[in-house]
């Protein structure tokens, strides 16, 4: 402990603080990175006055055949011209063509590195699965064969096809504030999904019946937009969609025995519904729990008496940017309602004896969750139907409807289904994730294609929120600071502002990551009403809109109140971490110049400082002065703390010129204790801080990232207490997302782990093996690596 005016102190900090070094300013604007504001997106992040999008209106009759597992169609679009463009030609997204055989995707596939077999982190050779993905996608004859395109009066339109885009050619340039309608009619084949993969597909049961999970099933219109034209970049798996706003009319013709569930409102209950099937529809509209509107007998009379007939079931759906079905006689229906706002909302769920008991159990309540708790951070789901369906995909997301894997799986001794507690909040978490899409992206429609993290980052944080609304304690889910750590701290990493197609672990990136920041941005940097009031402004704001990263990072700044360029900065533009590093702590206590205090403090720190050894031994040694006491004087009767009068005549003398606020300041006896913080991940944070005083007491301060400003690599922080510090905690809770949490107290605290003790086995005559195999080892290495050409 150190005793110095407060002067000093001050000049210790600031030159600590501004300690020579190269200067990254890391809190310097985005505007570099950023795109001019304009009328048409503004500096606020809002939409403009001039802001306009395109709308693409759809009728479309379509046809499953079961047998050979085909769809065809035919469709009628109406495209509505709402930019200031002239527009000589449309394009169309042709997903389906992703299955021609020389497709980019099939083309540009890729195994693991050598290197990852070398390095042991792949295995020399490829899953049964994964070959035999391989040779069918060698083999299917997927993609769209597109049969017409014409006008609407049937004349053929020119068209050029390039890979999964398809440009059709206008007789006529078309105008702003113009409309055009033309007709396309297409057939493919569909892919069988665990093979194959994708966001679609049929599965084939034990039973031999099939479950079709149907999307990017129809040509669709490519996005036109003020910020890059015509996006039609080719499809290649990882990049989604960004599509128009529309309304849908379509008839969907299926077996006559089988359910169709779909994006939209079904308009024909009375063609396609029993009467009580239609009586228990009617009653799930007011219902407080869920009707089974097709029960399991009946899903299970269906698949042994397969039917002959067909049928068309008939969908409306009013401004929605996508549509999907999902069909199979296999389907158990229940459905229960909720109120959104204003809105009547049905949420249904569709699934396969295969799927219970977990689906009767969570799926209709998990929609229902979801809807509520993406209500409070968002808008009101404005649509009449939430649907979750068990099917081939994993978790998929359309408007008005989802497709969620998880199932129970059979007991090997007693044959039931059942399901482990994974597999219970593995389905919910993903049935809140994938009907949450409905609000990222499917209404704020931002551009998947280009920004993954847009929609699936923005999505999995409002997961989270959800998830912990769910119950206490939910185990694990991307948001959770401590969770991203073992990926900040990788090297195999890629900003989060990295076109989806080139992002390298996609779950890492565009998920966690961005989830983790803004869950940090909520409870570290803005506080939850701040940020709640934001992000819901940036959700009404862009609804049925297409933002864009600065429409969402310039609105969360405005409606909070906030410059948060540099939160921006390092976390979805580097791969910086957080890793701040206690460094060193020193002691100061204010001296009160009363040499009454002063002398006694300094006694006290003797006495309280170690005997050395020589002193220890010489205890009770003989002294002259104790068999002579004549030769003692005052100086044995007083030490170097003895108050003398000099020393009160001195500090009467020097403090009679102080005010009586700068006396009192003498007297509060409060102590100074400077910290040395470096930030060794790169990326600036908030410190929070947790003081432990001499008297027991915690104490929890927070810092703002500003205090980097002026040093982002080292700073000085000084603390005010009136106890002394015994010790400091940076970041005690884990709220940061800091990456090595071993150097962030002082004193340093050992990291918990657990030692694995194995048995020794060794030659006992050979005491040398050991050390032989390590030297053969290196020299079959040495030798590899002299036989390996430069690369």
């Amino acid at each position: 402990m150190f005793r110095l005016p407060i002067g000093v102190a001050a000049l210790c900090l600031a030159a600590s603080s501004f300690a020579a070094a190269p200067f990254d300013d890391k809190f310097r604007q985005l505007d570099e990175l950023l795109p001019t504001p304009g009328t048409i997106r503004t500096a606020s992040g809002a939409p403009g006055h001039a802001y306009w999008q395109q709308r693409a209106d759809y009728t479309i009759r379509t046809t499953l055949d079961e047998a050979k597992r085909a769809l065809s169609g035919a469709g009628t679009v109406t495209y509505h011209n709402n930019s200031p463009d002239t527009l000589k030609y449309l394009w169309v997204q042709l997903d389906q063509n992703i299955y021609k055989t020389d497709s980019d995707a099939r083309q540009s596939a890729i195994l693991p590195s050598r290197d990852a077999w070398a390095n042991g982190t792949q295995t020399t050779g490829l899953k049964y699965d994964a070959l035999r993905t391989v040779l069918e996608g060698r083999t299917f004859p997927g993609g769209f064969d597109i049969l017409a395109v014409k006008d609407a009066g049937g004349r053929p339109l020119p068209y050029t096809i390039n890979k999964t885009m398809m440009r059709i050619d206008l007789p006529q340039p078309l105008k702003p504030g113009a409309k055009v309608t033309f007709g396309i009619d297409w057939r493919y084949n569909i892919n069988e999904q665990k093979v194959l993969g994708g966001r679609a597909g049929y599965e084939t049961f034990d039973d031999k019946n099939d479950l079709f999970e149907v999307a990017q099933w129809f040509p669709r219109m490519a996005a036109y937009y003020d910020v890059y034209g015509w996006q039609h970049k080719q499809f290649l798996g990882s990049g989604e969609f960004t599509l128009e706003f529309g309304d849908y009319d379509v008839r969907i013709t299926v077996p006559g025995d089988h359910i169709v569930a779909s994006t939209g409102e079904l308009q024909n209950p009375g063609e396609v519904l029993t009467a009580a099937q239609r009586d228990r529809l009617q009653q799930a509209k007011t219902a407080k729990k869920p009707v089974i509107i097709v029960t399991q007998a009946e899903a299970e009379a269906a698949e042994k008496v397969r039917s002959t007939a067909m049928k068309t079931w008939h969908f409306k759906a009013k401004n929605v940017r996508d549509f999907a079905f999902a069909s199979s006689r296999k389907f158990i229906w229940d459905a229960q309602a909720v109120k959104s706002g204003k809105q009547d909302v049905l949420a249904m769920s569709y699934y396969p004896k295969e799927g219970n008991p977990l689906w009767e159990k969570y799926s209709t309540q998990a929609i229902i969750h979801t809807i509520e708790q993406y209500n409070k951070y968002s808008f009101d789901y404005p649509y009449p139907t939430a649907i979750s369906v068990n099917g081939p995909v994993g978790g998929m997301e359309y408007p008005m409807i989802s497709f969620n894997g998880p199932r129970p799986s059979k007991d090997k001794k007693t044959g039931e289904l059942t399901y482990s507690q994974r597999t219970k909040y593995g389905l919910i978490g993903v049935i809140i994730h994938e009907v949450g899409h409905n609000y990222f992206p499917m209404i704020v429609n931002s551009d998947e294609r280009q920004w993954t993290w847009m929609d699936e980052g923005l999505n999995s944080f409002v997961q989270f929120l959800a998830q912990e609304a769910w119950e206490a304690n939910w185990p694990g889910g991307r948001g959770d600071p401590r969770a991203i750590t073992t990926y900040m701290k990788s090297t195999n990493q890629v900003p989060i502002m990295t076109n989806s197609e080139s992002v390298l672990q996609f779950g890492n990136n565009a998920y966690a990551k961005p989830a983790t920041a803004l869950n940090v941005l909520r409870e570290t940097v803005l506080g939850r009403e701040l940020f709640d009031f934001a992000f819901k402004e940036y959700a009404e704001r862009w609804k049925f809109k297409r933002p864009t990263p600065a429409d969402f990072f310039r609105t969360m700044e405005d409606a909070s109140g906030t410059d948060l360029d540099w939160f921006w900065r390092g976390w979805f533009y580097t791969t910086d971490a957080v890793d701040v590093s206690v460094d060193g702590i020193t002691e100061y206590t204010v001296s009160s110049k009363d040499p009454e205090v002063e002398k006694a403090m300094a006694r006290a720190r003797r006495a309280a400082e170690p005997v050395s050894i020589t002193d220890q031994r010489n205890k009770g040694m003989p002294r002259r002065v104790d068999a002579h006491p004549e030769l003692k004087d005052f100086y044995n009767e007083n030490d170097e703390f003895t108050v003398t009068n000099k020393d009160r005549n001195k500090f009467a003398e020097t403090t009679a010129d102080l005010e009586d606020w700068e006396k009192a300041l003498l007297k509060e006896g409060k102590h100074l204790t400077l910290v040395d913080f470096s930030n060794v991940g790169g990326l600036v944070t908030p410190l929070i801080v947790e003081l432990t005083l001499k008297n027991g007491q915690k104490t929890i301060e927070r810092i703002p990232a500003e205090v980097w400003r002026y040093s982002p690599t080292k700073i000085t922080k000084l603390f005010v207490t009136d106890e002394p510090i015994v010790g400091l905690t940076q970041d005690p809770n884990w709220e940061t997302a800091d990456v090595d949490v071993s150097n962030n107290s002082w004193p340093r605290k050992a990291t918990p782990s657990r030692l694995e003790l194995f048995k020794t086995e060794r030659d006992p005559n050979n005491l040398m093996r050991d050390f032989n195999s390590k030297l053969k080892t290196k020299d079959a290495k040495d030798a590899e690596d002299a036989a390996t050409p430069a690369q």
